[in-house]
């Protein structure tokens, strides 16, 4: 197993991201594309990939990607970027640097067009589960504090003060020495977390969030789309409520995000709370509204019709 030991200060300085990471999830999808496993939950996704990426891109990609061992250190960022062009160009410049201008394009031309089709069209769901799963964690950490964080953070994955313990990796020891840790989580991290493996750069452990069979759903341009069915299961403004409620929220904040007074922000909660969307909890003086698994769930379109 690999045993990272943490030091009082990289107690403090431990960090989990609010929103996935671009090249994460497109290294992750590559080495997800060539298993079997999964297939409630990527079945439909394998499919609608291999269907529409060049064989010959595909091909260049997960030779640079294999399920298990080194990638690319391009594809395994230790800074987060807020979206998928500025991640790979940060990266890119740096190897673009290194290498072979013509074959670094080519192979820059091929990852574009996989995240195109494999990755963005995805990216809304991928998101909804990532940010309810950051404000989960946040909801561990402010009630009970970095340690219980650690320790549920994954079935695989031990907390044994002073050391987190990541079963299924090779046995060794990485001492953080202050430098704390960034904890990212990840829709295609599958079973088990994943540590970045260059010790130069900044601490990042990968974790999988929790899958659920639907949880990849297209985001469609069509004025039939899931956010418009869903608006006329529940309404609009709750709706709205649910979505506010994925990053977490107070009552005064899903007022204002929904446009609407205090008080019919208070009900609108109070319909999702007693329908088990959402949960509300005291902080101070004030409530924060979180989502649940269920209404997670229902914004990606758990049990809708799916594509073939």
């Amino acid at each position: 197993m690999l045993r990272i030991h943490f030091t009082p200060r990289d107690l403090t300085r431990t960090t989990v991201s609010a929103k996935p990471a671009p090249l994460w999830e497109v290294l992750l999808s590559l080495q997800m594309l060539q298993q079997q496993e999964g297939r409630l939950v990527f079945g439909d996704w394998r499919r609608h990939v291999r269907a529409r990426v060049a064989p010959d891109q595909l091909r260049l990609l997960l030779e640079l990607t294999p399920p298990k061992g080194y990638s690319p250190n391009f594809l395994t960022p230790a800074e987060a970027a807020p979206d998928f062009e500025r991640a790979l160009s940060s990266s890119w410049s740096r190897e673009l640097a290194q290498g072979d201008r013509h074959s670094m394009r080519k192979l820059g031309r091929a990852i574009r067009t996989y995240h195109d089709t494999a990755i963005a069209p995805y990216w809304k769901s991928i998101g909804t589960h990532v940010s309810a799963d950051h404000a989960h964690r946040g909801e561990a950490l402010a009630r009970h504090g970095v340690e219980r964080l650690l320790s549920t953070l994954h079935p695989r994955v031990r907390w044994a003060d002073p050391v987190l313990q990541v079963l299924d990796m090779d046995d060794r020891d990485f001492y953080l020495d202050g430098s704390g840790i960034e904890l990212q989580p990840s829709a295609f991290c599958w079973r088990v977390p994943i540590k970045l493996a260059d010790p130069g750069l900044k601490p990042i452990l990968v974790y999988p969030i929790n899958h659920a069979p639907g949880m990849l759903r297209q985001a469609s341009a069509e004025p039939n789309d899931h956010g418009d069915a869903l608006g006329a299961l529940l309404g609009s403004t709750r709706a709205a409520a649910l979505e506010a409620a994925v990053n977490g929220c107070s009552t005064n904040e899903l007022a204002r995000l929904c446009k609407v007074s205090a008080g019919a922000a208070s009900q609108q909660a109070h319909i999702l709370r007693e329908a088990g969307l959402i949960t509300t909890r005291r902080v101070g003086a004030t409530v924060r509204h979180e989502v649940t698994q269920l209404g997670i769930w229902l914004l990606a379109g758990h049990g809708a019709d799916r594509e073939d």
